[in-house]
């Protein structure tokens, strides 16, 4: 069934599942023990819990043991499509343009979605992009797009479809429909300490994206002490099994690794980062997020067989036309003022030399304390929140001088967000590499 209706969803219900067909126990001792669960004991897992045959504290075991023992290449594809298999999938077939999304695995600073959607659709490829919110340290483009004055997330099916029609791209919220399963395994993961394990990462990540039904997808896996993967090795396999599973699902697949050591860009928080990424639309902004919102959207346009230079459509205001329309398309007024915090602290060198490090983590703790992120799914965020950044590594500084400006609603803030800070800014020793693309997994070009 097309997305111009509902998408296809799966119809089966608690009736026809035989709830007795496998032991819950048994299962996990098969992988307490380092041996492999066959397809059909998989998919009843999957199933089974999401219709809550198979308890919370049964799950938590599994994904220990998944944790310590993993899943192999024949599990987890079998598990991912599991997770696909328990919600709707859409389709775009009938848009008549090639459809392509990226997804990045988090980072601080990270506004890249916002001028690369509308980027990749003035070139010609429809960009159904469907973004979550932000959690701890790091930034949701949600959250972000939600700081410009009447903007919306929620969009049905048909609404996206006819979005994707009209202007070219959409960014937001996903339905309640894709991969359910996931969702519950999310948030159990997330008070059971496995949110780590990368078999349970990257079937996270794929069963959503395969569901979401786009041609092709980018992956921009963020490495570094900001990301969520920081060993290179980690990310690149987890970057591997990501690419294996969208591309045995059809969907072509690429992944870049990219470093996550020092925040991306020169600002952390959500209104702020809106106003970065409008500068980068406008033909200017900071030269490391120009350059890989220009290298993912070149993947895009390679996977989808579009011979065009993003580059250009830069310079030449295409892809702000796209952005205008799409923020309009969802309540949003492109010209009205973003908000701005209440009150602003600067953090100052304390000497003069090379600035050798800012540390990514460290950045973005500074700016959840100060308002910019949530600890639980249910706080609110401030929109002005965050941390403006006025030097990077291997810039020379002076004594005395801004290297980062602090945002807030909350003034008493700003003795913790600096507490943060404390020990990830460091003047003296060598200027640091500064590579941003460490890696490329996938198909050639």
């Amino acid at each position: 069934m097309s997305v111009d209706t509902i998408g296809s969803r799966s119809t089966a219900g608690p009736g026809d599942f035989d709830s007795h067909r496998f032991d819950a126990v048994q299962l996990i001792r098969i992988k307490r023990d380092g041996r492999r669960l066959s397809a059909e004991q998989i998919r009843w897992l999957i199933r089974a819990y999401t219709l809550g045959i198979v308890a919370d504290e049964q799950m938590s075991a599994m994904a220990m043991a998944v944790y310590f023992r993993g899943l192999d290449d024949t599990e987890l594809p079998v598990w991912t499509q599991a997770m696909i298999d328990t919600g709707e999938r859409l389709d775009f077939s009938r848009l008549g343009r090639p459809t392509s999304d990226k997804h990045s695995t988090g980072g601080v600073g990270d506004k890249v979605t916002l001028p690369l959607a509308p980027l990749v659709a003035a070139c010609g490829v429809a960009v159904p992009q469907l973004s979550g919110r932000g959690l701890g340290h790091t930034g949701g483009t949600l959250d972000k797009l939600e700081s410009i004055p009447g903007w919306q997330a929620g969009l049905s099916n048909e609404q996206m479809m006819s979005q994707l029609r009209d202007v070219g791209a959409v960014i937001c919220a996903a339905g309640s429909g894709l991969a359910p399963a996931d969702r519950k395994l999310y948030a159990l993961r997330d008070v059971t300490g496995t949110v780590e394990a990368i078999p349970l990462i990257a079937s996270s990540i794929m069963s959503k994206k395969i569901a979401e039904g786009t041609s092709s997808l980018v992956l921009d896996v963020k490495v570094g002490s900001g990301a969520f993967m920081t060993r290179e090795d980690d990310a690149r396999e987890l970057a591997r099994r990501m690419v294996e599973l969208g591309e045995a699902a059809g969907v072509r697949t690429v992944a870049l690794l990219t470093a996550m050591d020092t925040p991306l860009g020169l600002t952390a928080g959500n209104a702020l980062e809106v106003r970065e990424a409008v500068e980068v639309l406008a033909g200017g902004g900071p030269a490391d997020v120009v350059a890989l919102t220009v290298a993912l959207a070149r993947e895009m346009l390679a996977l989808s067989g579009v011979d065009a230079d993003p580059a250009k459509a830069l310079r030449d205001g295409r892809a702000m036309d796209v952005w205008r329309r799409m923020i309009r398309a969802q309540g949003g007024d492109p010209d009205a003022p973003l908000p701005a915090a209440r009150h602003q602290q600067q953090v100052l060198a304390p000497t003069d030399g090379v600035l050798g490090r800012l540390d990514a983590m460290a950045v973005g703790l500074a700016a959840w304390r100060l308002g910019a992120g949530r600890a639980r799914k249910e706080d609110p965020v401030q929109a002005g929140a965050g941390v403006e950044i006025h030097a990077k590594p291997g810039d020379t500084v002076r004594a005395g001088q801004p290297l980062l400006t602090l945002h807030t609603d909350t003034p008493e803030a700003f003795d913790r967000a600096s507490e943060a800070l404390a020990d990830g800014i460091e003047i003296g020793g060598p200027a640091p590499a500064g590579r941003l693309i460490l890696d490329r997994v996938g198909r050639a070009h």
